[in-house]
């Protein structure tokens, strides 16, 4: 079970953290990403992390914006959005892919949860 939270509503140039806390699985042992799909496109890749944290994987559209970090102890995964523009209005999924990231950066997974819908309004 992956569940992610901490969606909502901000301005541009405003700041988000999301949160996605898994159960059920060894989450140690899986990289995890964060993906988001907007109204009218296709679900695409943000961000991922190694099963360490040691490696993190962006986008081309979010790097130097959000940053995706670990906590192995608390089972959880984040993502820290800053400088958001409208165009990051999405609902945010979060995933796991055991054992490596490899296929998550190609929008790939082995499981996922339920979203969190982020607004950002001009």
């Amino acid at each position: 079970q992956l569940q992610a939270s901490g969606g909502g509503q901000v301005q541009a140039g405003g700041s988000l953290r999301l949160s996605c806390e898994a159960s059920g699985r060894t989450f140690s042992r899986y990289g995890m990403g964060w993906f988001r799909q907007a109204p009218g496109k296709e679900r695409e890749f943000v961000a991922a992390i190694t099963q360490s944290g040691a490696i993190a994987y962006y986008a081309d559209s979010v790097r130097g914006r959000f940053t995706i970090s670990r906590d192995n102890a608390k089972t959880t995964v984040y993502l820290q959005m800053n400088s958001l523009k409208p165009e990051d209005t999405a609902v945010y999924y979060c995933a796991g892919e055991l054992d490596g990231t490899r296929r998550l950066v190609r929008g790939q997974y082995d499981y996922w949860g339920q979203g969190t819908l982020v607004t950002v309004s001009s």
